[in-house]
């Protein structure tokens, strides 16, 4: 039996059978995503059958990140909802079996689009132009769960998500950043002092994004991915973040470099807009403020990986390898002092 790693073959095989109808070994374990996020495998059984396990990454994390039961928690939830997810079959507290806690879903069959050349060769134009429309629809069915239906009203705190993630983000910031940048302070300096009031609190994805969802041929919604930071809070949030991960084809380009959403079919950040306003009802007159805060949120998020980049912690690389992440540190802090600006 070949070793996997981040499998315990032996001992996840054997929690697999007994934990999961219908499942049987041997299996095949494939890693489709890694990284320094969540480790997610593809397992194949005996019989054919499919399934998804997800783990925390093999090195160093938060604390408070990578919690396994709490994404099992959310996916069982969001079952019995109108958001597509990959139903959940089993979650693993027993850090004996593999080393740290995993869950395991059903498998989906559908695509994920990572950049620009797997959408034309993946979907036609109308199939993009229809994924614009399906991707902003469901984040405004995930904005709309009913928290206490769904087993997530208690998920996080309901008031204040804007202050407590700046908060937290400049905290990191100040404990990982390798030079100063003006940009990211001024920027804070002024976002803390205009946010917006928050209505109900709903569910926030809070990395919703192409690459995060499975799209069908079509280019349907399938299934909603990375659950991970998900929480409750301003779902303004994530219409915000949306709007820095995409690049339509007649957009200027975002600081956010890996985008797939710039081939002909695709709507431009301002369609997405227009259509979540219209199927969320939400006014979103105060939309500069929270692309300003997406900006700044991800240049605090990769400035922490750009650190642990230089400090080695990620393994060796070359100078050239790592300036990417700084180029994009830059580019979205600069990007959120623009649009910060703006609310002066």
């Amino acid at each position: 039996m070949s070793e996997v790693p981040g499998i315990d073959v032996p001992k996840v095989t054997d929690w697999l059978e007994r934990n999961v109808s219908g499942a049987r070994s041997p299996f095949r374990f494939d890693l489709i995503a890694g990284g320094h996020s969540n480790l997610t495998f593809r397992v194949t059984g005996a019989n054919g059958t499919r399934y998804v396990l997800r783990r925390p990454p093999l090195g160093h994390v938060l604390a408070s990140a990578h919690d396994m039961g709490r994404e099992h928690r959310i996916i069982s939830g969001l079952s019995r909802s109108a958001v597509h997810v990959a139903p959940a079959l089993g979650f693993c507290s027993d850090v004996e079996v593999n080393g740290a806690p995993f869950y395991v879903m059903a498998f989906v069959d559908g695509l994920v689009v990572h950049n620009r050349n797997e959408a034309l060769q993946m979907l036609t134009p109308e199939a993009r132009a229809n994924a614009s429309r399906s991707l902003v629809d469901t984040m405004a069915a995930i904005h709309s769960v009913d928290l206490k239906a769904a087993g997530l009203d208690d998920l996080g705190k309901h008031e204040g998500y804007i202050a407590r993630q700046m908060k937290r983000w400049y905290g990191q910031w100040a404990q990982q950043k390798t030079r100063e940048l003006e940009a990211v302070d001024e920027s804070f300096e002024i976002l803390s002092k205009c946010i917006p009031e928050q209505g109900a609190a709903t569910i926030v994805h809070g990395d919703y994004r192409l690459d995060n969802c499975m799209v069908d041929d079509a280019g349907d919604v399938v299934a909603v991915l990375d659950w991970e930071i998900c929480t409750l809070g301003d779902p303004l949030a994530d219409i915000g973040l949306l709007q820095v991960y995409w690049t339509g084809p007649d957009d200027e380009q975002s600081a956010w470099a890996i985008t797939g959403t710039t081939a002909p079919g695709f709507w431009n950040r301002a369609d997405t807009v227009k259509r979540y306003a219209e199927v969320s009802g939400r006014d979103l007159s105060q939309i500069d403020f929270y692309v300003a805060f997406a900006y700044w949120k991800l240049a605090c998020i990769l400035e922490g990986v750009y650190a642990r980049y230089l400090g080695g912690a990620l393994g060796e690389h070359s100078a050239a390898e790592v300036l990417p992440f700084k180029v994009q540190v830059d580019a979205a802090a600069a990007k959120s002092l623009e649009y910060a600006r703006r609310m002066k």
